[in-house]
């Protein structure tokens, strides 16, 4: 498209030689003859400027040497979809009039089509594609009308990751004519994404609607109220688009907010949605409150949200309410630096998320969840009485404050019972140095060499009245300062790991 000005050129994303920018001008310069285009690029060492030029300012950057102004020639707009897949797979048109060879490529198999009937046998081919990647192919459109789903309609998975998509919009055309898409990778493309919703707004304010209707109804009567429910209907209702997709990447793409995600959040089958480094600074699913589950992607099984700006617990909290969740990678937000210590932190995430069953690649076992929940239980207790709490259920009525900040507080009492006085006095962790080790030479020897961990808690639970699955066990030697190592595994000996006389066992519930 070098040398060729399309129509709604602003916004586009372009290239320039190997460089990628996004137009944020298009127009004269003072003497300087012709059309110009002012772009901002990805890299903004590439650029000159912040859009200024002799004192005015054209257009606006991020970067305040990240603009520069091009000519039209300079700049490549892009290619539609299905030249990109023909040129991808190795398919060439030359000539077929003429009767001269074409072929395409299928994985490893390379098909030779000749003569008048070659077209015709290049759709064929080219329907047999099932997974299609065109990453960093320069795709900026769909192309012409239907023509997608004419040529190859039975593509499945399609990667259409760092190319010059500017629009949702595009991704949608492409999608429209994919019937069966199930999977999507659309990252590195630095979308615009509508900051409205048509099928959010169908969705949450149906009884706004209904009381329009009923007005109309009183002014005009039925006859024309059932013609505008119909108009209605057919305008505001989504498009048939996405309906079988199960896997949606948006990885690189900038989002204003986390409410541009309501776009997709009806999809029916979507059970993996990744948005690394979109820019997302919070969640929040507005048709539900705590305690009930949305009724956005309700398929929605694996979510990964690390590399954002999410930085309040809010955001978490709001997981919960996804009915489906079970997967969910989070490291690299500044909420992970709320706590010093990441297995703290790893702990009240599961402890607000009750279906989830693996947390940044790690399985949670159940083990796990029920120390989780129960530390989550005690850790804020003191504060759920402060709040209105009581262990009398006719009393019991904490602040809107406190149920908005731990709103599974309550359903976690009911699992294990509301936390007693006695387990809010902030105990610290037991040390047990000699007192258990060094009761007798015979003791200590037999304790080093083959008591399990899950003997060490038997002993504990005579001693403490603690049941071992509620407790977790750790040691520090003088010969790993600073480092503690949890005895994680009941079914090992102490000397499994290397513990001595002197070192120190931590005992925590």
């Amino acid at each position: 498209m070098s040398g060729r000005l399309p129509a709604e050129a602003l916004g586009r994303r372009v290239l320039c030689g190997t460089e990628r920018a996004t137009v944020r001008y298009v127009g004269g310069l003072p003497a300087a003859a012709g059309i110009w285009l002012g772009v901002e690029w990805d890299d903004p060492q590439r650029g000159k400027h912040d859009g200024t030029y002799e004192g005015t300012q054209y257009f606006k950057c991020r970067h305040p040497r990240g603009g520069s102004f091009i000519r039209p020639n300079k700049a490549n707009f892009g290619v539609d979809f299905l030249t990109a897949v023909k040129d991808r797979y190795g398919l060439k048109e030359q000539d077929v009039q003429n009767g001269t060879k074409n072929t395409l490529v299928l994985g490893k198999k390379t098909v030779e089509l000749i003569g008048m009937d070659s077209i015709a046998e290049q759709q064929s081919q080219l329907n047999l594609l099932v997974d299609i990647s065109v990453r960093e192919c320069a795709v900026s459109h769909a192309g012409q009308k239907e023509e997608i789903s004419r040529t190859c309609g039975n593509i499945r998975h399609i990667n259409l990751s760092k190319n010059l998509l500017s629009s949702w919009d595009t991704v949608t055309d492409i999608a429209s004519q994919v019937p069966n898409l199930e999977t999507l990778n659309i990252s590195e493309n630095k979308m615009k994404f509508p900051s409205t919703s048509i099928s959010v707004l169908f969705s949450l304010k149906i009884t706004l609607n209904i009381l329009i209707y009923l007005f109309i109804l009183c002014l005009f009567g039925a006859g024309l109220l059932i013609l505008f429910v119909c108009l209605f209907f057919q305008c505001g209702r989504p498009d048939n688009v996405l309906q079988t997709l199960k896997l949606l990447d948006l990885s690189d793409n900038q989002l204003l907010d986390g409410n541009q995600l309501h776009q997709i959040a009806h999809l029916p089958r979507l059970e993996q949605l990744i948005l690394r480094n979109t820019g997302i600074s919070s969640i929040h699913f507005p048709d539900s409150e705590f305690g009930h589950k949305t009724k956005m992607f309700p398929s929605l099984k694996r979510l990964a949200i690390n590399d954002n700006k999410i930085s309040q617990w809010s955001s978490i909290n709001e997981l919960e309410k996804l009915p489906s969740l079970r997967s969910l990678q989070c490291h690299n937000n500044p909420l992970m630096d709320t706590e010093k210590n990441p297995e703290t932190l790893r702990q009240l995430i599961i402890a607000k998320i009750s279906q989830l069953e693996v947390l940044n690649k790690s399985e949670i076992l159940p083990a796990e969840r029920k120390g989780a929940e129960l530390d989550y239980r005690k850790i804020f207790g003191k504060e759920w009485l402060a709040a209105g709490g009581n262990w009398n259920p006719e009393r019991n009525k904490p602040s809107g404050e406190f149920r908005a900040a731990h709103p599974r507080y309550a359903a976690l009492c009911l699992k294990y019972g509301a936390p007693e006085e006695g387990e809010l006095k902030g105990q610290q962790p037991l040390t047990l140095k000699n007192q258990l080790l060094s009761k007798s030479p015979e003791m200590v020897k037999i304790i080093l060499s083959s008591m399990t961990i899950q003997r060490v808690k038997g002993l504990l639970y005579r001693l403490l009245k603690i049941p071992g699955s509620e407790l977790k066990l750790s040691y520090e030697s003088s010969k790993l300062a600073g480092k503690e190592v949890e005895l994680d595994n009941d079914l090992k000996p102490l000397q499994f790991y290397s513990i001595e006389n002197g070192d120190c066992v931590l005992v925590r519930w």
